[in-house]
């Protein structure tokens, strides 16, 4: 199970570090200065060692010299590993940001075709997550990573102006423990990047789970949908496992070679301290041995960063797929000054599976005004309608036009602040009520707030919150019923009274009696108005202009609803199921 992270993953990575140069720098100069004070200092313990043997030939005057310049250099040392230390972070928590604002900016230019065939929970775990496991990987790479590489040259150096012997021992052992890093850090990244993939499907499922919990107890689905959890649990446990294993026994392998390393250059300097006659001293065994721990410490370092910086990749590798992830296609470049509301829709051709055809030869010519009603079976393309006139997703063939000008060449904005829509799911965000009626109209007053809720008749049960319009809602409506939350929405059209109207079954949720009133307000609300309502309750469309009956992507038939009555075909027989 050998993976390898995208062809340019770590290049990326060091690209964004890269955004910040200037502490980039300033953590290499205090990274360098760091490992430099840490190895002069065993140079100082060698020269006061080398002046205290021997029985009564010790100078103290002579010591006291390198021990006070080797304190000063390990205070120096501890306030450069400080200063190194907190650029470090600085530049991590810069890096981050950067990543999470420009996620944030994606998900706004992502077509809905991407957001639709990904979990929301999955997104999620790109934002969070991962961005934090990258973060982790990336703070631990640059602290350690750079000041271990460089203490690993630095000692070499030293090493080999002391005695090339005894550093020749050290480099030949050197690739045993490289090879078994490089070994071991091959095999964790598939197991990290199956660890953030099932990661993500867990959140996923978290989130389903928690924004459908009442159907799950009406429908008595806790017990399987624990055992989802249970199975994607136990697999999330098996690969993490593994990942962990191997990114564990790293370090333990890599300290044994060390030790090999360490032993060597005891057993060779002793023989050559001991065969010199004293140009190789006791005080430069000593030194010896404190570079080679310095030497060999580094290794067990870097084997972990090895092991944590593939978990950083694999999650950088998934935070990296969505920033490329393609745009939504081009915005036009028209604005209309106005909008009158004909809509011509021409041979339009369009499919969420290209191998699966929906919507094919789709021609309809609606002038200004005009209330079109559309029913048909479920999955016969109501919704998809909705979404290609309102630019969400683009057709595949055909053309759309609004005023003569064709959608494509319309600034979206532009697009759809002349629509209205109230769809049959709601959306609310956490805010007061005032906010959520004034979402389209930020500069509205509460006069004209008070008198959207009467028309659309919410007014009613906002006066009777605790705060009224100041009252607070949390996430999606908070403790608000179905039916409140859709007169909502309902009043936040109300409130902006654009040219075109699009109703998608707007008073599902709402009681017959409310249901009349509302509609009364929506029949002044669309007089002149260009209006699109989609209807499974036929009741609500008797007095459409033209009603169109959708099947299979298609219109089957059109016309008034005693013209179609009259023709006795399907939607006669859609109208007897419901009131026959």
């Amino acid at each position: 199970m050998k993976q390898k992270a995208p062809s340019g993953t770590l290049r990326r990575c060091l690209r964004e570090v890269g955004n910040h140069k200037i502490l980039v720098a300033l953590s290499l100069l205090f990274a360098a200065a760091e490992v430099f004070f840490t190895l002069y200092t065993p140079l100082l313990f060698g020269q006061a060692v080398d002046r205290i043997i021997g029985v009564a030939k010790t100078d103290v005057s002579l010591v006291d010299r390198p021990l006070i310049t080797a304190a000063a250099m390990t205070a120096a040392c501890a306030v450069a590993a400080w200063l190194t230390g907190s650029l470090n972070n600085r530049m991590a928590c810069r890096t981050v940001q950067s990543l999470r604002d420009g996620l944030y900016a994606k998900i706004n230019t992502l077509p809905l075709s991407y957001l639709d065939s990904h979990p929301t929970g999955e997104t999620v775990s790109r934002m969070s997550s991962d961005i934090d496991r990258f973060a982790d990987g990336l703070l631990l790479g640059a602290t350690q990573l750079f000041s271990g590489v460089l203490t690993i040259a630095g000692t070499l150096v030293f090493m080999l102006r002391m005695n090339v012997p005894i550093t020749a021992a050290v480099v030949v052992l050197t690739p045993v423990s490289l090879f078994a890093a490089k070994l071991i850090a091959g095999r964790t990244y598939g197991f990290f990047s199956d660890q953030s993939n099932l990661r993500a499907d867990q959140t996923a499922l978290i989130n389903e789970t928690a924004g459908n919990l009442k159907t799950l107890r009406a429908f008595h689905r806790q017990g399987r949908y624990l055992g989802k959890f249970d199975a994607l649990n136990d697999t999330l446990k098996k690969v993490s496992l593994k990942a962990v294993f191997w990114s564990s026994i790293t370090n333990p392998v890599t300290r044994f070679v060390n030790s090999l390393v360490y032993a060597a250059v005891a057993l060779v300097g002793a023989f050559t301290a001991i065969s010199s006659g004293g140009a190789f001293t006791v005080g430069m065994l000593t030194a010896m041995l404190n570079y080679a721990d310095k030497y060999t410490k580094p290794f067990n370092e870097i084997s972990g960063v090895a092991a944590e910086l593939q978990n950083a990749l694999a999650c950088a590798a998934r935070v990296f797929e969505m920033l490329d992830a393609a745009d939504e296609a081009p915005d036009g470049d028209l604005t209309p000054e106005t909008v009158n509301g004909n809509v011509e829709i021409s041979e339009v051709c369009f499919s969420y599976d290209k191998s699966k055809k929906l919507i094919e030869d789709f021609n309809l010519s609606v002038k200004q005004g005009q209330k079109i009603a559309i029913v048909g079976p479920t999955g016969c393309g109501k919704t998809t309608f909705i979404n290609l006139l309102m630019r969400f997703y683009d057709t595949d063939a055909g053309t759309i036009a609004v005023d003569g000008v064709e959608i494509r060449q319309m600034k979206r904005r532009a697009l759809r602040s002349r629509y209205g829509m109230v769809l049959q799911e709601t959306w609310l965000n956490p805010g007061t009520i005032r906010e959520n009626i004034a979402f389209g109209k930020e500069d509205a007053s509460d006069e004209e707030i008070v008198a959207a809720a009467k028309r659309a008749h919410s007014w009613s049960f906002i006066k009777r919150l605790p705060q009224g319009l100041d009252t607070v809602i949390g996430e999606d409506g908070g403790s608000l019923s179905e039916g409140q939350k859709q007169l909502l929405c309902i009043t936040r059209v109300m409130l902006c009274l654009p040219p075109m109207l699009i109703l998608d079954e707007a008073t599902s949720s709402i009681d017959t009696r409310t249901e009349l009133r509302i509609q009364k307000a929506f029949d002044e609300m669309m007089t002149g108005r260009t209006s699109f309502i989609v209807a499974h309750r036929l009741s609500t469309i008797l007095g459409a202009d033209r009603i169109l009956v959708m099947d299979k992507g298609r219109i089957i038939e059109q016309g008034t609803h005693e013209e179609l009555l009259a023709k006795n075909g399907f939607y006669t027989k859609l109208f007897n199921s419901q009131f026959a």
